[in-house]
């Protein structure tokens, strides 16, 4: 009887260590594409999850952009900023891919974010500081290999799939 009792403890105890133990949580970044039109950005991530450091939900998305759409974005630097859409816009995009990412690179996923909003303006360029760039460099925080010197910073849909065949393995 000592040694089913002995058993029923352990197991008792093996439970509570179970339910103590901090659940394993993780964020889903996911890389969209919206092909060339009125609507922008045209590349963006949708971040959803939880913490396990704290439990917080996250579910948000993050693009760049210029402030305002004109013929000028074609001949230099404008004003830009970090936009975040909403359902219906993400719901008409496509998804390229996702990675799930820890607390770690979220944060410093939040902090490159961050540092896109504070760019000095102008800050947005075709050429040099797009959509694509801003996701590029959130690709890399989540840890993912891309090609800096890729042809297709103007392409939205095309850079991604680069960086999806630079990572075998995505979804």
């Amino acid at each position: 009887m000592t040694r089913g009792i002995c058993t029923i403890l352990q197991a008792l105890a093996l439970m509570f260590l179970a339910l103590a133990a901090p659940a394993r949580a993780d964020v889903t970044v996911s890389f969209y594409s919206h092909e060339f039109g009125e609507n922008f950005p045209h590349a963006f991530i949708v971040v959803k999850g939880r913490l396990a450091k704290d439990g917080r939900s996250i579910d948000t998305n993050y693009g760049f952009t210029a402030t305002t759409v004109s013929p000028a974005i074609l001949f230099g630097s404008v004003k830009g900023e970090v936009q975040t859409q909403k359902p219906a816009y993400i719901a008409k995009s496509d998804r390229q891919f996702s990675v799930t990412i820890e607390d770690a690179a979220y944060a410093r996923l939040i902090a490159k974010v961050r540092e896109w909003e504070a760019r000095a303006q102008p800050s947005y360029n075709l050429g040099k500081s797009n959509c694509v760039h801003f996701v590029m460099e959130l690709a890399e925080v989540a840890g993912l290999k891309v090609n800096r010197k890729s042809k297709f910073f103007k392409k939205p849909k095309s850079f991604l799939l680069e960086v999806k065949r630079l990572n075998p393995g995505l979804d």
